[in-house]
């Protein structure tokens, strides 16, 4: 991360902290300054630690390209939560460092660094708001594998009964792409608002049916980072014991790029569909999750036309 983006990183914390700050005190009465009305409100430290492996490989229709993508990674997360009845500020940073190995392609390792800062509000029994603020360091991207990114989100929530949740969020991004092709030689820049809308049934503890779509856009002064997308997914989760849980899903994907010319001079357009099964066995503060997912892609790019597999397991303890 360089110079500039430190600072609007830090400009993008202490703008949320002040909102932060308005927001509490027009929530928080005047009287809670004294030190016996604090009582209502606590501080809950959190931290988490997690080593992962992933295996994937993906090839061509005609079997001609035949690509790997194996790795593993390390997790640290740590983070303090302060609430009451109806108010929550959580304030968290997390790393994440990855190894890749056999033939796979593009960076060999990179480690992915996110702070976050949020604040949730409860309006009534019914309606909840939440502001948040994320800054990332090296993160992966559709259009980029070195992004540099400070966004800010509004959620908005509704659950007018424990079966039924209804969320909307709205999340502003921007971006710096660590590719030297902006103007003058310098790294690139990109932003655009993403949407996301989501439906939750639940049927019982730990046994739901999700609903979600996205869509988003980018806009860069490097025509090869400019992109759209639009998804939609579903998921069930179902308990199999009391810490055993597993989850298929399906999701489809289909992203235009803005710049990136095919073969054919066309402009590439990729469609995925990728269904997936997951397996959580959260026994006590352990977290051990694997996933099997296997991916379609189609596309007007004959190089980007692929199958493939991604398998994943990880390990993790929470504090």
């Amino acid at each position: 991360m360089n110079g500039v983006m430190i600072f609007r990183a830090i400009e993008a914390v202490r703008a949320l902290a002040c909102a932060m700050l308005a927001a509490l005190l027009a929530i928080v009465p005047a009287p809670l300054a004294a030190q016996d009305d604090l009582a209502g409100w606590s501080l809950d430290p959190f931290a988490r630690a997690e080593v992962g492996v992933v295996l994937s490989e993906s090839e061509d229709r005609d079997d001609e390209l035949i690509i790997n993508g194996d790795g593993g990674y390390m997790r640290g997360q740590i983070g303090v939560e302060i609430r009451n009845g109806t108010t929550e500020v959580r304030l968290e940073a997390d790393r994440i460092e990855v190894e890749r190995f056999g033939s796979a392609t593009g960076r060999n390792g990179y480690n992915r660094d996110r702070l976050t800062a949020s604040i949730t509000h409860k309006l009534d029994d019914d309606w909840e708001v939440q502001l948040r603020a994320r800054v990332y360091d090296d993160l992966v991207t559709v259009e980029s594998s070195d992004t540099d990114e400070v966004q800010f989100s509004a959620r908005v929530e509704y659950e007018p009964e424990r079966a039924h949740r209804f969320r909307v969020r709205g999340t502003w991004r921007d971006r710096e792409y660590d590719d030297g092709s902006g103007p003058g030689g310098a790294s690139s820049k990109g932003e655009g608002l993403r949407f996301d809308a989501g439906y939750r049934h639940r049927l019982g503890r730990y046994h739901y049916i999700n609903f979600d779509l996205r869509a988003e856009e980018s806009t860069s002064d490097n025509p090869l980072r400019g992109y759209t997308r639009e998804s939609v997914s579903a998921s069930y989760t179902r308990p199999i014991t009391s810490d055993l849980r597993v989850r298929p899903a399906i999701e489809l994907r289909q992203t235009a790029f803005a710049g990136r010319l095919t073969p054919d001079t066309s402009l590439r357009e990729d469609t995925q569909v990728v269904p997936e099964v997951e397996f959580l066995w959260w026994p006590g503060n352990w977290r051990i999750e694997a996933e099997a997912k296997y991916i379609f892609a189609d596309s007007n790019d004959p190089v980007r036309d692929r199958r493939g597999y991604r398998l994943s397991l990880s390990i993790g303890h929470v504090f």
